[in-house]
């Protein structure tokens, strides 16, 4: 049996096509979508056993991130999964030019924005009682991390 999925979008266009998606799939298992903003707190879940978030990480600010980290290691169940797919800097190897080319656009639409270090991620992740499991090389120069909770 799978438990019941919670989407969440700070975008009310968003979560509006989220909804639209659920009922035209006729989708029982999933609680309509929450609005959550990353760095605002409560959070309008108090638990979880995984939480995944694609795509959001380099289209933020970094106050984003933090507020990710400090609410799944708020709200994941011991052992619980935290993982992250997207972009991201690397310190041992050069910044692919796609992805250069990508962080310029971020950074020229909102200067908050922009590809992350890993590394920070995982030091930030730490703090929030979230230890750093895998990394997993994915196409188009993105990457699959995860976490676990302490």
């Amino acid at each position: 049996m799978i438990a019941a999925l919670q989407p969440s979008d700070r975008s009310a266009d968003a979560r509006q096509s989220i909804a639209a998606w659920m009922t035209s799939e006729g989708l029982d298992n999933i609680h309509p979508p929450a609005d959550i903003e990353a760095e605002r707190f409560p959070w309008p879940v108090s638990r979880a056993d995984a939480i995944v978030c694609i795509n959001m990480i380099h289209i933020s600010p970094w106050e984003a991130t933090v507020g990710l980290m400090h609410g799944a290691g708020s709200i994941l169940c011991p052992g619980g999964l935290l993982y992250l797919y997207g972009p991201y800097r690397r310190a041992d190897r050069q910044l692919e030019s796609s992805n250069a080319a990508f962080d310029h656009d971020l950074k020229a639409r909102d200067p908050r924005w922009g590809l992350r270090n890993l590394e920070d991620v995982i030091k930030c992740a730490s703090v929030h009682d979230l230890a750093f499991e895998t990394m997993i090389e994915m196409p188009a120069n993105n990457l699959s991390v995860v976490f676990r909770k302490r």
